[in-house]
């Protein structure tokens, strides 16, 4: 298994005195998903959870049509990257030999591998009613994130995609270097042990960009909550879809830009 963090060396310079250390950096490599041995497209992620993440972009992607399509998913680490070959179902595979994309995606974007901008803004189905959440609940798994993020407190440069449970609070995580890639980690991992997606939220620790939105509704989560700011495109997807999108969700405030429906006090302590 690959190590997500190096140990490099570094000088530092702090109020007026320089030293030499070493400091903890995040890793990333290109991750190379292919289907039936078939490259699909490369990717820049942190090399942990990849079956998850294998799991997840399959199905927030739509390149099945649920996770039951998916049959496997086998990694092969190298010392600069990764490939994992993903089964799936053969009349699927047919289909993704039409869409194969084997450009490169940065992983500061989630759309960087599309071919065609139709690729890029795929329109979700409408998500289902999802769960009522109390804003209390919503800032206590909030308070709750960073506990949860130790990659992310070794380096500080990695980001976080929580499934929250009302009432239960924050129940997985996953990190990576890229948002949308920790996204669909946490997509994954819930994906592989049955988890109800409707039953819960997902909160990042990014801003919410259009393929957020776009693969929470793909995978049937009706709310998305994001520390930093959305995106007009995100929002407008989000009003279209039935999702509620939630920004700048931080300290004692949060913005909700569409379906507020879903944030009211219940009375739950």
């Amino acid at each position: 298994m690959a190590v997500p963090i190096a140990d490099l060396p570094v000088e530092r310079w702090m109020r007026g005195a320089l030293t030499r250390t070493t400091d903890r950096i995040a890793e990333e490599m290109p991750v190379a998903l292919l289907y039936h041995g078939t490259p699909h497209v490369v990717m820049l992620a942190t090399p942990a959870d990849l079956v998850d993440y294998a799991w997840g972009f399959t199905v927030s992607e739509a390149l099945v049509a649920n996770a039951a399509e998916i049959r496997g998913a086998e990694v092969r680490l190298g010392a600069e990257a990764a490939d994992v070959n993903i089964s799936v179902a053969w009349e699927r595979f047919g289909e993704l030999l039409q869409r194969r994309r084997n450009l490169l995606g940065r992983s500061g974007c989630g759309l960087c591998g599309a071919e065609s901008a139709d690729d890029a803004i795929r329109e979700p189905p409408a998500v289902p009613d999802g769960p009522v959440v109390d804003p209390a609940d919503l800032h206590a798994a909030l308070a709750a994130l960073p506990a949860h993020q130790p990659l992310n407190a070794s380096t500080g440069s990695i980001h976080a995609a929580a499934w929250v449970v009302p009432g239960h609070g924050i129940q997985v995580v996953r990190e990576d270097v890229g948002r949308h890639n920790a996204l669909d980690k946490t997509i994954g991992a819930l994906l592989r042990t049955g988890a109800n997606l409707a039953g819960g939220y997902m909160l990042i620790s990014s801003r919410a960009s259009y393929e957020m939105v776009q693969k929470c509704a793909t995978v049937g989560i009706a709310m998305l909550v994001a520390v930093s700011a959305p995106t007009a495109f995100a929002v407008r997807l989000a009003q279209r879809c039935g999702l509620t999108l939630v920004g700048f969700a931080r300290g004692d405030q949060h913005v909700v830009y569409a379906h507020p429906r879903r944030l009211q006090a219940t009375g739950r302590t």
